[in-house]
This record gives structure tokens, C-alpha cells and sequence, in this order.
């Protein structure tokens, strides 16, 4: 199991990337804009870099929704390869079968 204070910051990162996704997609949108002058678009860049740095979606780690285990990480299932691989064994996850040949 992960650290719990790992697995709440990112958590956090997660809420806030939510609440600022509008406001930086349109400072983005600003800042890439050939039309505007150099300087409308500096403003935007500037209003960008002022945000809060865990309000960008880059920070957020995928973790494993059980352990909280950064790696190994299946985006597909939101499981790490372990919990996976434990949940199969059980049969809790539908089409899973242990392979043999």
C-alpha cells in the first residue's frame, strides 16, 4: 500500500487540475493566438505561470485505485499489474482466465 499522504496529494493535484481546466485552457488558447499582439499574448503567458503548479494535469500520477501504487499502472483497468494479477486469481474480473500452454 501506498503512503496515504502520497495518494491524498494527488488526489488534491487531481481537484485542482479540475477547477483550473477552463481558466488555463483559455490562457492557452490566448497565449498560442498568432493573431493577437506579442504583448496580449506575454499577458496570457504570465497569467499562465501565476497559477498554482498542481493545477496542471501534468502533475497528476496515474495510481492504482486499490494500493495506490504508482507503477505498473494499466490505464485501461486503473489497476496496477499487481492488484491485477491478485483480482484475476480471485476471478473477479470478468474474461480473465491464467494463461497455460
Amino acid at each position: 500500500m501506498a503512503k496515504t499522504s502520497s495518494v491524498e496529494k494527488n488526489n488534491r493535484r487531481r481537484r485542482m487540475a479540475a477547477q483550473y481546466a477552463g481558466k488555463r485552457a483559455a490562457l492557452k488558447a490566448i497565449a498560442r493566438d498568432q493573431k493577437l499582439s506579442l504583448e496580449e499574448r506575454f499577458q496570457a503567458q504570465l497569467k499562465l505561470s501565476k497559477l498554482p503548479r498542481n493545477s496542471s494535469a501534468t502533475r497528476i500520477r496515474n495510481r492504482c485505485e486499490l494500493t495506490g501504487r504508482p507503477r505498473g499502472y494499466y490505464r485501461k483497468l486503473g489497476l496496477s499489474r499487481l492488484a491485477l494479477r491478485e483480482l484475476s486469481n480471485q476471478g473477479m474480473i470478468p474474461g480473465m482466465v491464467k494463461s497455460s500452454w
